[in-house]
């Protein structure tokens, strides 16, 4: 047993040196000190934000699961969210708020956190709508180019976008939402956004859920827009060789990296040496009302 100190809060920690990674001789000390370093870049994307936990107390290399309900042996003093399940049931989620927090939940083998794409104050209306691209393969030459038509369409429509790696195979394309439609509104949206650029590009994009009739397109996903649903927090690990991290990019920096070019191992040398490509994208926020008046205009010139 150890202990980890932040403020008025101690952590009591267990099994420091119990390899998570194991390919990689990465401990779960190892990611404890990672979410202590990354805290002030991860933090503004949980803050406020019903958390999903993907747990791997055994290592990456055994069977992990998600946790939603809070735990009754977690302390007081962190933060939740009471939510709706279906059927009127509810649920109390986890809100990162602090460094404390992040740190006690690695401490429980916690190497991924999901954040919903809305705040607490307002559970039924995103501040985000995110498009995740998935390849067929490997292939991630094919993704940068689904990227930068999704970034096309939305310029037409008017909406600014954001990028990062996944960590995993693909990218998130991100639009900053001004609240003001709810989770309804904004699926429908980006599924009718999705539908169009797959039809103008039908050899190389596809919106089939089924991955049998992908027939080796990009699968443009927009399923994440929705209630309770999630996506990786920027700057979380992945649980996967390597450990690599979901990482904001520029849009210019897209032809350079690869969805696992970021590790916990070479990100802080990356951060010291560029500015935040997500600085500024709250200032962006935009409502849909006028995306839509675009888009339907454009289904009927293409119609």
């Amino acid at each position: 047993m150890g202990q980890r100190r932040f403020g008025r809060h101690v952590i009591e920690t267990s099994n420091e040196d119990k390899l998570l990674f194991p390919g990689d001789r990465i401990t779960k000390g190892d990611l404890m000190d990672y979410y202590a370093a990354i805290a002030p870049r991860i933090l503004p994307w949980l803050r406020d934000r019903p958390l999903v936990l993907e747990r791997f107390p055994d290592g990456i290399e055994a069977k992990g699961f998600y946790q939603k309900q809070v735990a009754e042996h977690f302390p007081g003093w962190i933060s939740t969210v009471r939510v709706e399940k279906a059927g009127r049931q509810t649920q109390d989620l986890v809100v990162c708020d602090s460094e404390a927090t992040l740190v006690y939940l690695a401490n429980l083998g916690c190497v991924t956190l999901h954040p919903w794409l809305c705040r607490t104050d307002r559970l039924r209306h995103p501040d985000q709508l995110i498009v995740d691209l998935d390849p067929p393969g490997e292939d991630f030459g094919s993704v940068r180019a689904a990227a930068r038509a999704c970034r096309e369409l939305f310029d037409e429509l008017g909406l600014p976008t954001f990028v990062k790696t996944t960590g995993s195979k693909g990218l998130h394309v991100v639009v900053p939402l001004d609240r003001s439609a709810d989770f309804d509104a904004v699926r429908e949206l980006a599924r009718d956004a999705m539908q169009m650029l797959a039809a103008r590009r039908p050899e190389a994009l596809t919106t089939e859920v089924r991955k049998n009739k992908r027939k080796g397109r990009v699968y443009l996903d927009v399923a994440r827009n929705a209630y309770a649903q999630t996506a990786v927090a920027p700057y979380a690990v992945r649980p996967l060789p390597g450990a690599p991290v979901a990482t904001p990019i520029e849009w210019d920096e897209l032809g350079r990296v690869g969805a696992r070019s970021f590790t916990i191992s070479n990100l802080f040398r990356r951060l010291a040496r560029r500015e935040d490509p997500w600085k500024g994208l709250r200032r962006r926020a935009c409502g849909i009302a006028p995306a839509r008046r675009r888009l339907e205009r454009i289904r009927e010139r293409e119609s």
